[in-house]
């Protein structure tokens, strides 16, 4: 024991320098512990390149260049510089790797562990082929043959080959080829070298466990309970990816207009300020020059009044012009779609849309929206809207791609509970000879060549039989269905609560569309009673009818009002969007569908190469009653003739065989868009398109 103790030491104690005198850093080991930075190739627009122009302040008193934007056209120029789709809410520093980019689909369909061409090469025909060469020279204790010693010299060569290839019913198909050389110093051999040869097929098909199609397509070419990559597993991933990508594009939509009418209504509420600030400018001349003239109506007090009167609308100018970083209106901040957030200020709310749309922060103008809200009411029916959100909110579709990854799961789990029964079959032809190959044999000695004794068939083997392999109580393949059930089951209950969810939020929508509309018609109505009033006040009081404090406490109500009504109109504008957003067509109501990108030009000459050597197209039916079908067909995007929700009598749970065709629409909308104005994404390929330089400038 006492021999273990000095291995039990710890390191030698650490004692701190006294003097920097008595600190001897190692070079090397300053050198390793430095910070670098990594060098990788450029490839791409560096934030100095961005940052060539200083962003708009309060210091500059130009007058800035306005770029009038549609909301068409903010949409279009986000979507063209959106590789990497961008939010608000931090994670592109934060977590960069969960952000959502249009790689991320390509990414996934070509995994090489779980992507659709990965679980197809599990089927592809694998070639293998070994050549080994020996040198024996050895005593042998050979005393049965004649006694004492025999030395062994040999020279041996073993050369394999072989294609093995599985088959989508469990199948495994293998073609071999065998070839040994064997010379030795043995007295009993009639050669002194030797050539043996075979040919080899073999075929094992699964009678139970692993065996068909349906087995094969969804855990592929695997014996572990559990682990599920096959053909239709993969397709499911890809198409949650897919969703996935959907999802991210729509919020940046969502982002978009949200962006889009607070910078609209951070440039009405400037106006509505800078109107009460002119107006009490007004006021506080006329009365500083009756101060200073000394006449009545000019008194201390009140020339004091109107003058904090008008820092204080200075003060909300110079607020509402460059604002304070505040968040704005964004998806998930109180509701799915947005809860409108004024948080004011011109030049905050514009670099905001600018970082959306992938726009430098300051170009030398300032985007200004040129559209105007919707202000006539608008109805959806009820009905209507609450099954077309069960269908096309996209965070629905992605959860039944998930409920069917489970069931297909389950199915493949239950058939690990049968026992492993394999029908092995294998024929054998076999060739031997003094030589491998004897181009002057005329077969006069009948193993003088290899290849001719293997292709006389005088030697052939064949092998039938049955190979059963089961566990004793079944406990890993039971605890594996019993655990892909409980997976079926927990995500039939999370889609059952997500669709209760979703209805939730279609009713939230909907209750706030009708919120705001009303409160912009009651805000209305309020702004031009307090302009009757402005206009009453005013007078009166320049006939020397009303006091003061009656005349500035109505330029605040008024601008009040004014600031109130334009905000009502920006929160039913979003609020309109939050419907479209709640029911599932909000790229649809903004003009976005999605598509895959085009292939490499190499690949479209390949495709035509190919097929010109290809014969007449014949006719499939892969249908069974045993296929697993994954899919109800494609998904239909259209846009509608008004910017609206449209009925469909296309239910979830029928397959998609007919073109879709809308129906009475349920909404009516001032808007008219036709279908030029439909943007494209392509999510796997293409190119950014440059920005515009003079093109939508005022």
């Amino acid at each position: 024991m006492g021999l273990l103790l000095p291995g039990c030491r710890g390191h030698k104690p650490f004692h701190a320098c006294v003097d920097e005198a008595d600190c001897k850093v190692d070079p090397y080991i300053t050198r390793a512990t430095q910070i670098e930075y990594p060098r990788i190739r450029q490839c791409g627009t560096t934030g100095a390149d961005w940052a060539t122009i200083r962003p708009v302040t309060l210091a500059d008193r130009e007058e800035p260049e306005y770029w009038n934007l549609t909301l068409e056209e903010v949409i279009q120029l986000a979507l063209a510089q959106s590789q990497v789709i961008r939010d608000l809410g931090g994670a592109m520093l934060r977590a960069p790797s969960t952000v959502r980019t249009w790689w991320d689909p390509a990414l996934i369909e070509t995994n090489p562990r779980f992507g659709v061409e990965a679980a197809l090469s599990a089927f592809d025909a694998q070639f293998s082929t070994s050549v080994f060469g020996e040198k024996n020279d050895k005593a042998l204790n050979n005393e049965f043959f004649g006694g004492g010693t025999r030395l062994l010299q040999q020279d041996a060569a073993v050369f394999q080959t072989q294609i093995t290839k599985r088959a989508a019913t469990g199948t495994e198909l293998i073609f071999r080829h065998n070839t040994d050389y064997d010379a030795n110093n043995a007295p009993s051999n009639r050669f002194p070298s030797a050539w043996n040869v075979n040919l080899e097929t073999e075929m094992r098909h699964p009678l139970l466990q692993g065996s068909g199609l349906l087995y094969n397509r969804i855990a592929g070419p695997t014996r572990v309970p559990g682990v599920y990559g096959g053909v239709l597993i993969a397709r499911i991933n890809t198409d949650v990816e897919l969703a996935q990508f959907e999802l991210a594009v729509r919020n940046l939509v969502s982002n978009l207009e949200n962006a889009y009418w607070d910078l609209y209504f951070a440039y009405r509420d400037l106006d509505a300020k800078k109107a009460a600030r002119d107006a009490s400018l007004e006021t506080w001349r006329r009365i500083h020059a009756l101060y200073q003239a000394g006449r009545r109506g000019g008194e201390a007090e009140k020339e004091a009044q109107a003058r904090e009167q008008f820092f204080r609308f200075q003060e909300e100018v110079e607020n509402g012009l460059v604002g304070r970083l505040f968040e704005g209106t964004r998806t998930d901040n109180g509701s799915r779609g947005g809860t409108f957030r004024a948080s004011g200020g011109v030049h905050v709310t514009e670099r905001r849309l600018r970082l959306l749309m992938g726009l430098p922060p300051s170009d030398g103008r300032l985007l200004r929206p040129q559209d105007e809200p919707v202000t006539a009411p608008i109805y959806f029916d009820w009905e209507d809207i609450t099954r077309q959100s069960i269908v096309r909110r996209v965070e629905l579709r992605r959860s039944r791609w998930q409920v069917r990854r489970r069931e297909l799961e389950w199915i493949a789990s239950r058939n690990h509970l049968l026992p492993r029964l394999d029908a092995v079959g294998r024929y054998r032809w076999r060739g031997f000879g003094h030589d491998l190959l004897n181009s002057d044999s005329r077969g006069k000695e009948p193993f003088d060549n290899a290849y001719a004794n293997l292709t006389g068939g005088d030697f052939q083997e064949w092998q039938l039989g049955l190979e059963l392999t089961m566990p004793i109580g079944y406990r890993r393949a039971f605890s594996s269905a019993r655990h892909a059930q409980l997976q079926l089951s927990r995500s039939r209950a999370l889609l059952q609560e997500q669709e209760h969810y979703v209805i939730h939020d279609v009713a939230d929508a909907v209750a706030e569309m009708e919120r705001a509309r009303v409160v912009s018609q009651t805000t209305y109505n309020r702004l031009d009673a307090a302009s009757a009033q402005l206009a009453a006040v005013t007078a009166a009081y320049e006939a020397d009818k009303a006091p003061l404090n009656l005349l500035l406490d109505g330029q605040r109500r008024h601008a009040d009002a004014a600031s109130r009504h334009y905000r009502a109109l920006a929160e039913y504008a979003i609020a309109v969007k939050n419907v479209h957003f709640a029911k599932g067509t909000l790229l649809d109501y903004d003009g976005v569908l999605l598509s895959e990108g085009p292939w490499q030009e190499q690949a479209y000459r390949d495709a035509a190469a190919k097929g010109r050597f290809r014969g007449r197209r014949v006719a499939m039916n892969y249908a069974s009653a045993r296929a697993p079908i994954v899919s109800r067909g494609a998904y239909r995007q259209g846009v509608t003739s008004d910017r609206s929700s449209v009925g469909t009598s296309w239910e979830f749970d029928e397959p998609a065989t007919e073109p879709w065709q809308p129906d009475t629409p349920a909404e009516s909308s001032p808007k008219q868009p036709d279908d030029s104005h439909i943007q494209t994404i392509s999510f796997q390929a293409g190119e950014l398109r440059p920005l515009p330089t003079t093109a939508g400038n005022e």
